[in-house]
């Protein structure tokens, strides 16, 4: 019989596993490392595609458990590495072509002026044009051209999430849909996620504990149910290096671990 999972860990990554500033998680990678000791499961719930999400899974040591990619449009299974029928986003870009203008995505844009943006390398950046799911872009009317706007995204089939940086659209799914079926598949004994902005608060929400992650850049979350008794919970600092505390003080509380994991 295959042993019981104790943990599993979703966590988002820009503003979150990965720094705002420059994308690195190096913060967090003691936290990531008693994870592994652990045998836990950590899977990377992003609006990232499969293509920039792959070779970071890899990275930080996990590349065998599956990632939530595109804001929920899709999984990167164990082994995959972003190469897909795109055909999903081709249904997105086509019903944006025939909404009120006011919004730029991914797809209007050069791999140069999303590295602009985003601050990303040129070459993240032509990985994060590689899409399937979905298209996050930039509003660039008024506060009532966008309520219009989005009425009508809503009106042809498209739902609108808001992440740290950009407002996504797709045909549906969410990181907390997806992570309900991989919750059913691996049935851990204990779950955490992790997460900065509003399209995290349904995972958060979700899981047996959560954490709201820091990030200055932003306005902050709302009050969520489940902060006054501890099961939501928010850091200190930002970025990897709240992840990593938070990890650390869960995996004593669920008594997983008896020390502070220490910094990376």
């Amino acid at each position: 019989m295959t042993a019981k999972l104790d943990l599993l860990v979703f966590s988002d990554l820009d503003g979150t596993l990965l720094s705002h500033h420059d994308y690195k998680w190096t913060a967090a990678e003691a936290g990531l490392r008693a994870l592994r000791r652990l045998g836990a499961g950590v899977i990377l719930a992003t609006s990232k595609t499969a293509a920039e999400v792959a070779p970071l899974r890899a990275a930080i040591g996990f590349a065998d458990w599956p990632a939530i990619v595109e804001n929920g449009g899709g999984l990167l299974e164990p082994g995959q590495t972003g190469d897909a029928d795109a055909g999903t986003y081709a249904q997105v870009r086509a019903r944006l072509a025939t909404l009120p203008r006011g919004f730029r995505g991914f797809g209007d844009m050069t791999a140069t002026e999303i590295a602009a943006e985003t601050g990303l390398a040129t070459g993240a950046a032509a990985d994060a044009k590689v899409r399937q799911y979905s298209e996050p872009g930039l509003w660039n009317g008024s506060e009532e051209g966008l309520a219009r706007f989005l009425e009508a995204a809503s009106a042809a089939g498209l739902t609108a999430r808001r992440g740290g940086r950009f407002l996504s659209l797709s045909l549906g799914g969410t990181k907390a849909d997806r992570m309900d079926a991989l919750l059913r598949r691996y049935a851990p004994r204990h779950s955490i996620a992790l997460g900065d902005a509003p399209n995290d608060v349904e995972m958060l929400e979700r899981a047996e504990y959560g954490v709201i992650v820091r990030n200055d850049h932003s306005s902050p979350l709302p009050p969520l149910a489940g902060e006054d008794s501890g099961r939501i919970r928010r850091t200190a600092h930002e970025g990897p290096q709240g992840w990593a505390e938070a990890i650390s003080a869960l995996l004593q509380d669920l008594k997983l671990t008896k020390e502070p994991i220490g910094h990376g």
